[in-house]
């Protein structure tokens, strides 16, 4: 049987300095991306959306070889073109991450064309850079995701990125485009777009307490 190590983000972080080294096209989404504006809660996978070629399969799958590693080449190929997710694991940690291709939603085209370069600094290692979403498009995803399930996680995630916003929290040169955010927000469904106003009103009360 595989040793059981506690969860942490060796094999998501392996696997972005892989698509980096490569230059596979991909996007930091969900909480890790949360993470990097503003959000406290631990997180222990990245969501990451990639765009694959056949050729880019081949090499990210060799790149996880057997006995240790489970990387099919096929499978990969396969779910660029229905648009479902795939995983690469590591049978010797018992970790696995999960991959979503571009094309498995179409709302992920935007946060795709907008995504930035961003450093990561994590205890133990050098920093380096990455590509991520804007907050943005976080925040929109984050919407997403609470309206199909009404997750408090994915709420407060998002009043947790606007109060850090409201208080200066942000790279100076960088303004959250609210009527962005809002515009989404009501592509999305009426609940979301009233889930998206209470939370911007109630985190802009809560930093003018600050």
């Amino acid at each position: 049987m595989p040793k059981s190590s506690p969860p942490d983000l060796t094999l998501f972080l392996d696997i972005l300095l892989k698509l980096e080294e490569f230059n596979i096209p991909y996007v930091i989404i969900g909480g890790f991306a949360a993470t990097m504006y503003g959000i406290t809660r631990a997180t222990y996978d990245i969501d990451i959306i990639v765009k694959l070629e056949d050729i880019h399969c081949q090499t990210l799958a060799d790149a996880y070889p057997l006995p240790r590693y489970y990387a099919d080449p096929y499978q990969m190929q396969n779910a660029m073109e229905i648009g479902s997710s795939f995983n690469i694991i590591d049978t010797e940690r018992g970790e696995k991450a999960d991959l979503f291709p571009l094309s498995m939603d179409s709302r992920y085209q935007l946060a795709f064309e907008n995504r930035i370069r961003q450093d990561v600094e994590l205890p133990g290692l050098e920093p380096f850079s990455v590509w991520a979403a804007r907050p943005e498009d976080v925040i929109v995803g984050k919407l997403m995701a609470w309206d199909e399930g009404r997750s408090q996680r994915h709420s407060y995630d998002i009043f947790e990125m606007l109060l850090f916003y409201y208080l200066g929290g942000l790279e100076a040169d960088m303004i959250l485009d609210e009527a962005y955010i809002n515009s989404r927000a009501k592509q999305i469904s009426q609940e979301a777009q009233m889930m998206w106003e209470f939370l911007q009103t109630s985190a802009q009360e809560e930093a003018s307490r600050s």
